[in-house]
């Protein structure tokens, strides 16, 4: 074999597979198409970050006298915005081409397919195509926008996330179709930059994965920001033979027809199985998703899968994690790795959304604890009485907590606020090493922070609070 390992797909699973097989000893090769990093560093989490930042910044402009500044109407450069953004990816994929040739890892361009058993055939930009040869294979190909057969997507006036990062310029208006993560992020930075956003939401409420709490205060916050809301509406169809789109979109009341520039269609992901060798193979899916056991083996022997392709949250936190596990697993056969990897537990896998203002959460919601049949107590204190937030000038949001009543393990977390994406990793640590509220009271948590809200939310669960 020429190779021990070879990655197909170079994302945040694929790379930090084809890095930890390298530091475990094994001879590794890493297979891309496109961009080192694969969507998340390239057309995904890092880019649109970047754009986040740009919008958050032009938004302390327009509020400078709240500071006691003075700053004489702010004005976007949205081609510089974007310039910007497409220079951070550019950085982090040049990132990752550094960590591949530290850790002597080969970097093979081209499309590549499962051809065999321990064969990936590689077809690079030009048509040429080869053949290499590996003891383990591991599918990291990642995912794709998700496309509805009503709402086709043209790159111009029905447009993904990808067209929506290099856009070259702001639209005036703007539908934007679903509420997840990539919805809200989107129609949060393309406000901001001054378009007329309207979001329609299929489901009773906005970032509907979320606890019902939070929904509530994000829609609230977004109508205030002039970003309208539709809930319990679908778009059924779209006319984009004028100047403009007009989307048909039905609602509890009947249709009505709504008119922008562009349609952001951000209904999800599907995942990339398609045409890589996969039913030569006989490797099993269900539901346009690779089966594999808690060690990422697929049902065929030496060929594993990770990241979006397979069952699980399409999050690139989790690839990650899901790399080393399935690579540790496979170093523990070959007598690289000292013991066998423990498996992830799911239920403990933080979510964050980087709209203004930020949500994070994990663990149980308040609804999904009480229908798991816990007694539970929850805990709730309000950004407007933090003092760091205050300071700050970002009073807005709230962390809610929790708890089993009976033992105190903590079930969940769910905040909205200023920097909560970095707080909820505590309760992630805490969660893994079953904490319960007691060894956090105890632990000091430092003063003037945003963060200390959590000690402060689990003081109001049981009727402790001090600054409330």
């Amino acid at each position: 074999m020429a190779y021990d390992v070879i990655v197909i797909g170079s994302g945040p699973g694929g790379y930090v597979a084809a890095i930890r097989a390298s530091q475990l000893g094994f001879k590794v090769a890493i297979v891309e198409k496109e961009a080192l990093g694969g969507i998340c560093l390239n057309w995904g989490c890092i880019p649109t970050k970047a754009l986040l930042k740009s919008a958050q910044v032009l938004e302390y402009m327009h509020h400078a006298k709240d500071y006691g500044l003075s700053v004489t109407d702010p004005k976007a450069d949205f081609d510089a915005v974007v310039k910007r953004s497409r220079g951070v990816a550019d950085k982090n994929s040049r990132g990752v081409q550094f960590l591949m040739k530290k850790n002597k890892i080969d970097v093979l361009m081209g499309y590549g397919k499962v051809k065999g058993k321990g064969q990936v055939e590689i077809t690079d930009k030009d048509g040429k195509v080869t053949t290499q040869e590996a003891k383990y294979i591991i599918l990291a190909t990642g995912a794709r926008s998700r496309q509805l057969p009503n709402l086709p997507i043209d790159g111009k006036k029905v447009i993904g996330y990808r067209e929506a990062l290099v856009l070259p310029q702001a639209p005036k208006s703007m539908i934007v179709v679903g509420s997840g993560a990539i919805g809200v992020e989107f129609a949060y930075f393309y406000a901001t930059m001054g378009t007329k956003v309207t979001i329609v939401e299929f489901l009773p409420r906005i970032v509907p994965v979320e606890d019902e709490e939070i929904s509530k205060e994000l829609e609230k916050i977004y109508k205030k920001k002039g970003i309208e809301v539709m809930v319990n509406a679908s778009v059924e169809s779209v006319d984009t033979a004028g100047a403009t789109v007009k989307a048909n979109v039905k609602t509890a009341t009947g249709n009505i027809t709504l008119e922008a520039d562009v349609v952001l269609s951000a209904v999800g992901i599907s995942a990339n199985i398609e045409n890589i060798g996969l039913e030569q193979v006989g490797v099993k899916t269900d539901k346009g998703r690779v089966l594999t056991d808690k060690y990422y083996a697929t049902n065929v022997p030496g060929i594993y899968a990770i990241g979006d392709i397979i069952p699980g949250p399409a999050l690139a936190h989790v690839a990650s994690k899901e790399a080393i596990v399935c690579v540790e697993a496979i170093a523990y056969n070959e007598k690289k790795f000292a013991h066998k990897p423990e498996p992830i537990n799911y239920m403990n896998i933080p979510g964050c959304t980087y709209c203004v203002p930020e949500i994070a959460s994990v663990g149980y919601t308040e609804k999904a604890a009480r229908e798991a049949g816990y007694e539970i107590r929850v805990g709730k204190f309000p950004y407007s009485a933090s003092g760091k937030a205050g300071a700050a000038g970002a009073p807005e949001g709230f962390v809610k907590v929790i708890f089993d009543a009976k033992y105190g393990e903590w079930l969940g977390t769910h905040m909205i606020g200023a920097n909560v994406t970095e707080i909820i990793a505590e309760t992630v640590t805490a969660r893994t090493l079953e904490t319960t509220y007691q060894e956090v009271l105890n632990s000091i948590h430092p003063h003037p922070t945003m963060s200390e809200a959590v000690k402060d939310a689990i003081e109001v669960a049981y009727d402790e609070a001090i600054h409330l």
